[in-house]
């Protein structure tokens, strides 16, 4: 029987961190910093790096490609992955020409995932209408699924204007651009990614991992009745590593809190209590803890819900600049081997 090969990264949307002094760095050394994280994981051994797209003031990146090309400059291995680009208000011919132009730059290391987001500032940003929010995202994934085929595609829809014959460059050197769906909770988006043909890549941010399992189940069978193949699964979860579990847990909650509570304030959650907090790190999907602990929790998570990859939302707040590295380096020395241990992998 052929063991399975799993692949553990890194995520973050470039928050804006701490220094030394306890002051929020500025968005220009938030990009530089995130630049350096990478280049340490890529040396450490990490396999990927995801770089979110957002719009908002709490995040410095919101062009992915352009952060991980300062990355592809810098590094030899890791994978360079969006998580996600927002297709819905981009343009799929743009999308596909940026990542295709990465994948050169990194020797064939570029991946794109493709998502609906999980904010929605972009839309009117770029004169999109939020009532088109379903149809945005189905049409360009159908236009971008065509454009990866590399060849003149022709196609018609409502969203943008046809295309016919039209050839798209650069060509990447392999064929074959990766690109995955991201699913936050959508069986209409497990559905797609199957129909399409396209790995998924779960964002678990809040309770049992366990729950998404039908979701995994969902996609196999998806695969089947569409005649698609079968991809392996993702997933990725906020997460915070120190040498105790109790020093974890003392320091990121504080981190944990005002961020979940500034997304809570836009939906109508309540403020995160610390008992909330204490039973997502014991059965939720917050990787805190000591190492030995967040290894046993990813293992556990990633077997009940079948995925080979795994990345961690390192500096998931305004964590300081040095917590975010202890976290990488505890991630990628100690974490990451144990799972891989862990679930019988030989490395």
């Amino acid at each position: 029987m052929t063991k399975k090969k799993y692949t553990f990264g890194l995520d973050t949307f470039g928050d804006l961190a701490l220094d030394e002094q306890g002051n929020a760095i500025n968005y220009a050394q938030a990009l530089r910093l995130v630049v350096d994280e990478a280049v340490l994981a890529d040396k450490l051994g990490v396999d990927a790096i995801a770089l979110g797209e957002h719009h908002r003031d709490e995040f410095a990146i919101s062009s992915p490609e352009m952060v991980l090309a300062a990355i592809a400059s810098k590094t030899n291995n890791i994978k360079l992955a969006s998580g996600v680009t927002v297709l819905s208000s981009d343009d799929p011919v743009r999308v596909f020409e940026r990542f295709s132009t990465l994948d050169a730059v990194s020797n064939g290391r570029a991946q794109v995932i493709l998502g609906r987001g999980s904010f929605t500032e972009s839309f009117p940003l770029f004169g999109y209408n939020l009532r088109d929010y379903n149809e945005l995202f189905e049409e360009k994934v159908e236009l971008f699924v065509e454009l990866l085929k590399e060849k003149p595609v022709t196609w018609q829809g409502t969203t943008r204007a046809a295309l016919e014959a039209a050839d798209v460059f650069p060509k990447t050197e392999s064929g074959h651009l990766e690109t995955m769906i991201g699913v936050g909770g959508s069986p209409e988006s497990v559905i797609r990614a199957a129909r399409h043909g396209l790995p998924m890549m779960l964002a678990i941010i809040g309770g049992s991992p366990e729950r998404f399992r039908p979701y995994a189940e969902l996609y196999e069978q998806a695969t089947k009745e569409a005649g698609t193949k079968q991809h392996p699964i993702g997933m990725h979860s906020p997460g915070y590593i120190a040498e105790t579990d109790e020093e974890a847990i003392t320091e990121a909650f504080p981190f944990f809190k005002a961020s979940m509570d500034k997304i809570g304030k836009t939906r109508g959650w309540t403020p995160m209590s610390r008992e909330h907090f204490l039973s997502e790190v014991s059965h939720g999907s917050m990787y805190v803890g000591s190492p030995e602990t967040v290894a046993q929790k990813i293992a556990k998570a990633m077997k009940a819900v079948g995925a080979t990859r795994f990345d961690i939302v390192y500096g998931f707040g305004v964590v300081p600049i040095e917590k975010r590295r202890r976290t990488i380096e505890l991630y990628a020395t100690k974490v990451i081997p144990r799972v891989r241990k862990l679930l019988g992998e030989a490395k």
